[in-house]
């Protein structure tokens, strides 16, 4: 693990905030390429990414503050310290979306579309993201046994304290992984949709049920509701989102037209 990539005039500079950078950077690279064959104003991209990525970050920040709040009563000054960790992502899905909502309001865009326009940018930023998870150290998965994936992590680390020499799931990686192959597929699906919301409702479907069963696998202290975790829960709830909108979403499809 790599929590520290390296230190510039003594500052250190780690792994999980140039990730996240990265994961960033790869979502404007998205809608750049998604809007390639679309009529979108010059610089919408960077536009529709700040809007997203600030409220994505305080969600996250602000859901993970919440659920550690006995640790940071007494550690006020870390709460801004996002660059070593300490998000929890349904939190800033969640903020992200109110914050779509506001910005397709603010430009006078038809929502559900651009819903499907911005969600493949959030599963590669996503993507990245969970890797800067791993460098970091957290997020970590409990004792994989026999199975071949197991990681150990180094004893500096939390999860190399708390589980010294012992192999754990790299669940940080898997879900890598998979939001990978969910961007593909959502990019597959974003110019042969029929309904607008359609992308949207999709990742809704797919998402949840990973997430879920990773769960399963998380070594981490997890918040729980009776049986679940909150993420677990969580992601019930969006997967029954997801059938409904398939369900209820308007059959018109609205598409800006192509550049001339």
């Amino acid at each position: 693990m790599h929590p520290i990539l390296f230190s510039v005039f003594g500052k250190e500079i780690y792994s999980y905030g140039i990730m996240a950078a990265l994961g960033f950077l790869c979502s404007i690279l998205t809608w750049l390429w998604l809007g390639r064959r679309e009529t979108r104003p010059s610089g919408f991209a960077a536009d529709l990414g700040f809007w997203l990525m600030t409220s994505g970050i305080v969600g996250s920040r602000l859901a993970y503050v919440v659920a550690n709040a006995s640790y940071y009563r007494t550690h006020l000054l870390e709460i801004m310290r996002i660059d070593q960790g300490g998000l929890i992502f349904y939190g800033g899905f969640l903020l992200a979306c109110l914050a779509l909502v506001l910005f397709a309001r603010h430009h006078r865009l038809p929502l559900w579309h651009l819903a499907d326009f911005a969600i493949p940018g959030l599963a590669i930023g996503h993507a990245l993201g969970r890797i800067g998870c791993f460098l970091n150290g957290c997020c970590y998965g409990r004792p994989a046994g026999d199975a071949f994936c197991g990681i150990a992590y180094p004893p500096l680390c939390e999860p190399g304290k708390l589980f010294p020499g012992i192999p754990l799931y790299p669940v940080q990686l898997i879900e890598s992984a998979a939001l990978l192959i969910l961007w593909f597929v959502l990019l597959f699906a974003y110019p042969r949709r029929k309904k607008n919301g359609a992308v949207f409702a999709l990742y809704l479907v797919l998402y949840p049920p990973i997430r879920f069963l990773l769960e399963y696998l998380r070594g981490d202290e997890r918040q729980s509701w009776f049986a679940l975790d909150v993420a677990q829960a969580t992601s019930i709830g969006l997967f029954l989102a997801g059938i409904l909108l398939f369900a209820f979403l308007p059959r018109k499809l609205h598409t800006p037209p192509a550049k001339a």
